[in-house]
């Protein structure tokens, strides 16, 4: 499958996402995290409500953010995904926020998931189950710009 190109999540900050300062309070870019995270799987052509339907859940087993400067309310900011590994039972995915005014990099992110069958209860194989979705997101590795925006080209 050919490279898919992925278009930045877009996010204005709202005003009861921020703290006294006006500054976005920290806990909303794990929010953030799990929005572009959604609309990402929307951009590969199988949203969460497809991965619901097959009982299959993209399990989060962790979570990280480094906050680089702050974000001020109304700013908006561009969440850029990015699939950084991927096996058939596990995928890691990278997250930059950047202000869609000068560029500057407010955040950046990183979430780990397994693959699940609620059914079953256990982990599966995405690759086995869902070979499309799972062929959609390898197509996401190896992308030259997604590697030279995380630094990895």
């Amino acid at each position: 499958m050919e490279p898919i190109k992925i278009k930045p999540y877009l996010r204005k900050v709202q005003f009861y996402e921020t703290d006294g300062m006006g500054i976005v309070h920290h806990a909303n870019y794990i929010y953030w995290m799990e929005e572009a995270r959604t609309d990402l799987m929307d951009q590969l052509g199988w949203g969460y409500d497809k991965a619901v339907e097959a009982g299959i859940d993209f399990a989060l087993t962790e979570v990280d953010c480094r906050y680089k400067s702050m974000t001020p309310y109304g700013e908006t900011v561009a969440i850029t995904v990015t699939v950084t590994r991927l096996s058939p039972a596990r995928v890691d995915l990278h997250y930059d926020f950047t202000s869609t005014a000068d560029g500057t990099l407010r955040a950046e992110g990183e979430t780990r998931h397994f693959f699940y069958d609620r059914a079953k209860g256990a982990p599966v194989a995405l690759k086995k189950v869902l070979p499309e979705v799972y062929e959609r997101l390898a197509a996401m590795l190896g992308h030259p710009e997604e590697r030279k925006h995380n630094g990895k080209a």
